[in-house]
């Protein structure tokens, strides 16, 4: 089999050829002329000496260019390998080294980053239009596909592997599964096209559905995104927990009807941003949750059976479990380390033989979240495993807090570290990025704590509240909890 030969197959007998595929500013691509366009790729790539099995290294913005790019690959048998095209020259380096690109796809600015020859986005489409088109190689079903690269919040980012298998599964479970994607919706995902959330979302569910995708080179704006769906009528809206609750603060409700389902994962979603956001919207706001090692979302809630403050439950063909610190099964109703089994777990990471022994234990993937399991059967997420803070001796789950702190209306997101004070002693300190145009004023420092009292234990309540306008996140939209220790924990704040 081979991904894309499968993928412009499946168009032609659906009739979706002349049916838009994705959109981007200055154009709309059809189904026909991506797939048409992605063969001719190939011969570019092959052209450039790729050959089956080299890896081409794709660090291009979302675009056209992205999609023929990773398609030709595809066809030809090599491996794409995706990649943030805005990280810094040594992070570009270093994944390059690790990966061993034959060729390099990329912005003309960053191409001196890399050891190996490059062609920028429009160069690949310029070549592509004259060149003849490559029939696809004939490959086996678990044959490597495509390397992403996990996010690096708590090491090294790790290159996992996936297989020309493994997008099937992913829409059959989640965007047919979950959402119903068919041919009618026009999707806007917020994450973008490296991050695995963001390939599953706007590149896999349309080209299997034969719907289409909003494709805006830079991470969008809430003004970017309410134009995006008024211009384009979105009806699936995928995002953070950040992302939403920027649209709740400055979203046009009336640019957002179209809407008919939202998204959310990447990191925990607070019951009251759903809410509000889905009230903004007008629409369910979903939370799933997966993993780069899963390839796509492994427990989710569904257009049919959406529950706010839970993950949903396992999505077709996926089983889960929750274990304690020794393995052992916990009791429902406990919390435990989530473990998932499925078709779609990566092959290993990349050139690291002995984290991936580490990871993936009997066919079944340590996601490193934290997990209680309902009576119904869905899942709420405990924060990770990895994310704790320790104070006094104790360990603190900062999940827990963050989330009553988020309760309030006048608090857009919250975040809490253990941080020295100019004693030395670690002390918990919440960071709060307070909501200015929201329905209540801002929240003082004693109104919040006070939220907690009598609902956490008092070690749990952090001592200080600092006010910023913005946390740190990764590209993909997670928090970089220990950039809040290193930066800010060592200074008193202006709530204290």
């Amino acid at each position: 089999m081979n991904l894309a030969a499968e993928l412009a197959d499946l168009a032609e007998r659906r009739g979706w050829q002349l049916r838009p595929a994705f959109h981007e500013p200055g154009r709309t691509w059809t189904h026909g002329e991506i797939h048409d366009t992605a063969a001719r790729a190939a011969t570019v790539l092959a052209h450039h000496s790729v050959r089956r099995g080299d890896r081409v290294l794709i660090a291009l913005h979302d675009g056209s260019a992205w999609i023929v790019a990773f398609l030709g690959a595809a066809r030809l048998g090599a491996v794409a390998v995706l990649v943030n095209p805005d990280l810094a020259p040594g992070e570009h380096a270093g994944l390059a080294a690790d990966s061993d690109p034959a060729l390099v796809l990329c912005p003309g600015g960053i191409a001196d980053r890399f050891p190996a020859p490059a062609l920028t986005g429009e160069e690949l489409l310029r070549e592509a239009a004259r060149a003849p088109r490559t029939e696809p190689a004939r490959l086996p079903a678990d044959a490597p596909l495509y390397v992403q690269y996990t996010s690096g919040t708590t090491g090294e980012p790790k290159g996992a592997v996936h297989r020309h298998r493994d997008p099937f599964h992913y829409h059959r479970s989640t965007g047919w599964g979950a959402l119903r994607a068919g041919e009618r919706d026009v999707t806007l995902s917020i994450s973008r096209l490296f991050f695995a959330y963001g390939f599953g979302n706007a590149f896999v569910f349309p080209l299997f559905s034969g719907g289409s995708a909003v494709l805006l080179p830079r991470r969008p704006t809430p003004a970017d995104v309410c134009e995006a769906c008024s211009r384009h009528g979105v009806t699936l809206l995928y995002g953070v927990p950040t992302s939403y609750a920027q649209l709740v603060a400055e979203g046009d409700p009336a640019s957002l009807r179209t809407v008919r389902a939202a998204v959310s994962a990447g990191e925990s979603l607070n019951p009251s941003l759903a809410e509000r956001a889905s009230g903004l919207l007008g629409a369910p706001v979903l939370e799933q949750i997966g993993s780069t090692e899963a390839g796509h979302a492994f427990c989710a809630n569904t257009v049919e059976a959406g529950r706010v403050g839970t993950l949903g439950r396992p999505v077709d063909g996926y089983r889960l479990r929750l274990a304690d610190k020794d393995g052992r099964d916990v009791p429902e109703g406990a919390e435990g380390r989530l473990w998932v089994a499925g078709p779609t777990l990566m092959a290993g990471y990349l050139n690291k033989p002995r984290q991936t022994a580490q990871t993936v234990v009997d066919g079944w993937l340590d996601t490193g979240d934290l997990a209680v399991r309902e009576p119904d059967g869905s899942y709420v997420h405990r924060g990770r495993a990895d994310d704790l803070e320790m104070v006094g001796g104790i360990t603190v789950a900062p999940h827990e807090i963050e989330r009553i702190l988020q309760e309030h209306p006048g608090v857009l997101e919250a975040a809490v570290a253990a941080c020295p004070d100019e004693r030395g002693a670690t002390r918990l300190r919440a960071f709060v990025v307070p909501r200015e145009d929201g329905p209540v004023p801002p929240p003082g420092t004693e109104e919040l704590l006070g939220r907690l009292t009598g609902r956490v234990a008092r070690y749990k309540v952090p001592r200080s509240v600092v006010f910023v306008p913005e946390l740190p996140r990764t590209p993909t939209g997670k928090l970089r909890r220990f950039v809040l220790r290193r930066t800010a924990g060592n200074r008193p704040g202006p709530a204290e």
